[in-house]
């Protein structure tokens, strides 16, 4: 549970940085930031790709509310998603698992995570399945936070981190919550050393939005109960705090499943693929 504490505080100046800027993209609409954020979407999902192997879920939970406010695009986001690796590397560090392996890890999801992020854009460029055009006003619209109220970036900014920790504490807490109270015990029970079966069930745990999943994954693997392409699943789906935030401010439901379902496909497929090069 002290872990948990801790982890969500580290999300604070994440959410606020992401919200000074977003708000600062609102208040100067169409001058150099803008301009700046659009030219940098032509290679966001690489931008992204390294962004989301920091070993930080905030980093995906900034990502979300950024792709919220019509700042990145779909295959940034998802990028970002795919090469986010939460609490996985601490815990491998913690259990001295060799350099070389973490680094494998790491580089294999960066790699995944680009080619997905680039072929998403491009498959919608494409097929000229432009999303609607959104912008900061839409996440007050949604939350019906009153932040238009205020005049300036600083007082909105803290609203909306105050409104989004909120959310995040209660929901991620009950899911630690249920961790706590059923563990790796349950985890163990899935037959995640199945060949398949165990990249699909590791996969549809990885999203779960907790890093209690990813230390409980990197437990498993390091006494032999997962395999290696389970362990790259559950990492490739698990986006930390990421697809909460995103279901909490995007107010395109069926977008948002869209998205839950490219994260999922891809991040079994590349765990299957991966897991038989670590």
């Amino acid at each position: 549970m002290i872990d948990f504490v801790k982890e969500t505080l580290l999300l604070l100046p994440f959410l606020f940085a992401t919200y000074l800027v977003l708000e600062a993209v609102e208040a100067h609409g169409g001058g150099a930031l803008q301009r700046c954020l659009e030219r940098a979407n032509t290679v966001g999902p690489l931008a992204g790709a390294f962004a989301g192997a920091i070993p930080q879920c905030g980093v995906s939970a900034a990502a979300a509310s950024f792709y919220a406010g019509g700042v990145i695009s779909v295959g940034t986001l998802v990028a970002v998603f795919l090469s986010t690796s939460d609490e996985l590397i601490p815990v491998l560090v913690s259990k001295q698992v060799p350099a070389a392996l973490m680094v494998k890890i790491v580089v294999l999801k960066a790699v995944a995570a680009i080619a997905v992020g680039f072929s998403l854009n491009a498959i919608l460029a494409f097929a000229r399945h432009m999303r609607r055009h959104v912008e900061v006003h839409d996440l007050c619209a949604h939350s019906h936070c009153g932040c238009r109220e205020h005049k300036g970036i600083l007082v909105p900014a803290l609203i909306h981190t105050a409104e989004i920790f909120a959310f995040i504490v209660v929901v991620s807490g009950a899911i630690e919550l249920a961790m706590h109270c059923f563990g790796e015990g349950c985890l163990d029970s899935l037959r995640l050393n199945a060949p398949v079966f165990g990249e699909l069930a590791a996969g549809l745990v990885g999203l779960v939005p907790n890093c209690a999943v990813s230390v409980a994954g990197a437990e498993l693997y390091c006494k032999g109960a997962m395999s290696a392409g389970a362990l790259m699943a559950s990492s490739f789906t698990g986006s930390g705090l990421g697809l909460l935030v995103l279901f909490r401010t995007n107010r395109n439901i069926k977008e948002n499943l869209a998205i839950l379902a490219a994260v999922y496909v891809s991040g079994v497929a590349f765990g299957w693929l991966t897991g038989h090069l670590i």
